[in-house]
């Protein structure tokens, strides 16, 4: 095959590879990130909640994508992304904190939510001692939130049976289902009713609305817990919570003014080790995609960015915040240079070196091609001027020879290398000048006789 066929092919095959190779390198760096998240229990509005997140995002083909896996119950959710199984989960604080979670959002805070009949002369939560609180608890955890409640007030739960007579510091805290409390209540089994609930869902307003069915008056008195800061810095995994005026009810508005409470948040939290990229995408998808994701759950609407007022304390707040979802709520999402910048510079100056190395590279492997065409050349002229001062037969053979392997030397390695036309020349000048030589003295057959000519100079005598 002629050589300039093979360098063709060469070249077409070396850019197919290069092209192949970005093409490869496209497609890995564009395709979706994937992420497991852990969701319990699996009838919750939670789990509803992230399913249909996860469904948004491949609808909308974004660079995120979520893979759920559910538990029976959100301690166990808490102890898959402990153990790093998942990515995300969502997690309950006062039911179990992970150590590397770092929070992305609150899907919602729950508040407890205590009522009274106004009768009953409870204003606030210190004025259930020596009282029966019947609770409509959803979680295993909720009746251990409202036992350290008690006891940050200095109050004891008791038996129900012995609550009238427990002492002033005795609470009955008595488990029933909400269509329980308005019976309970006119039997005067209990004396007040709490749920730990959003208060803006049914289930808080149903807890209400039957206090105020079993109340002379039908009234209810929304008992207040006014030392949730407090209470806070005690129990950091709670939240203090407002349940604002009218939440149950304009008219009458129920209750009349915000009271204050406190309650537990579900929170989308994130491993620590999570690029801050990716945590910031999770987070901005999420609170770009709430429209749709609360026509299906109504609770997106509920989705709220955790209480923080700079980077710093976001970080180091009694539950830290993922510093990619900081970025997001700071609108500081680093562009693709400042993402890579670091990457970029240590490519253009290893780049650079290594361009330097090729070049110089090449330039010596030129070099030596050069030299070894220059040998070449040096030997023809030499072969010229031995063929003109000899008169043995043998010896002009010799030199033929010689001239045949060289021209076969040059010939190969025109074929494997890159040789410029001027060089190529001054070769077939070399060539033809000694295999002349060699073909003259073998004519003449005589010793070397003194040829007079005309000598023409490239460059004029000095003096002309």
């Amino acid at each position: 095959m002629p050589a300039f066929l093979h360098r063709r092919e060469s070249f077409f095959l070396l850019l197919a590879l290069a092209l192949g190779a970005v093409a490869g390198a496209v497609l890995y760096l564009s395709r979706p990130t994937t992420l497991r998240v852990a969701v319990g229990p699996r009838d919750r509005v939670e789990s509803h909640l992230i399913q249909a997140y996860a469904d948004a995002l491949a609808r909308a083909r974004e660079d995120i994508r979520l893979e759920v896996v559910p538990y029976d119950d959100v301690r166990d959710s808490a102890a898959a992304l402990q153990s790093g199984r998942v990515d995300l989960a969502v997690v309950r604080p006062d039911v179990r904190l992970p150590e590397n979670g770092l929070t992305l959002a609150v899907l919602h805070d729950e508040a407890l939510v205590v009522a009274a009949p106004p009768a009953s002369g409870i204003q606030a939560f210190p004025d259930l001692a020596g009282k029966r609180l019947g609770l409509v608890a959803h979680h295993g955890a909720d009746q251990p939130l409202v036992t350290s409640l008690l006891a940050y007030y200095a109050l004891t739960p008791v038996p129900a049976a012995a609550a009238p007579g427990a002492g002033p510091g005795g609470v009955a805290v008595v488990p029933m289902r909400a269509s329980e409390v308005a019976a309970a209540l006119a039997e005067h089994r209990i004396d007040a009713a709490a749920v730990i609930a959003a208060p803006s869902d049914k289930s808080a307003a149903r807890v209400v609305q039957a206090v105020e069915a079993a109340s002379p008056g039908h009234g209810a008195t929304i008992v207040a817990i006014p030392d949730g800061e407090a209470i806070v810095q005690r129990l950091p995994e709670l939240q203090a919570v407002t349940i604002a005026a009218g939440t149950f009810g304009g008219r009458p508005k129920r209750p009349d003014d915000d009271v204050k409470t406190v309650g537990a948040s579900y929170r989308l939290m994130a491993r620590a080790s999570l690029s801050r990229d990716t945590a910031a995408s999770v987070t901005q998808h999420l609170f770009e995609l709430r429209s749709r994701l609360a026509a299906m759950v109504p609770t997106a609407n509920l989705m709220k960015a955790p209480d923080f007022d700079s980077a710093a304390e976001a970080t180091s707040a009694r539950l830290p915040i993922h510093p990619g979802a900081v970025d997001y709520y700071e609108r500081e999402q680093q562009t693709f240079l400042q993402r890579y910048e670091d990457w970029v510079y240590l490519v253009a100056f290893f780049g650079g070196g290594l361009g330097s190395a090729v070049a110089w590279l090449g330039q010596r492997l030129a070099r030596e091609q050069r030299a070894r065409i220059d040998a070449v050349l040096d030997r023809l002229l030499a072969i010229l001027i031995e063929a003109r001062a000899t008169q043995d037969p043998a010896a002009l053979d010799a030199l033929a020879v010689e001239i045949d392997g060289l021209v076969i030397d040059v010939v190969r390695h025109a074929r494997a290398h890159d040789t410029d036309v001027r060089t190529m020349s001054a070769l077939i000048l070399a060539v033809d000048a000694a295999r002349a030589a060699v073909a003259e003295c073998r004519r003449d057959g005589a010793p070397v006789r003194e040829r007079a000519g005309r000598v023409l100079s490239l460059h004029p005598a000095s003096g002309a």
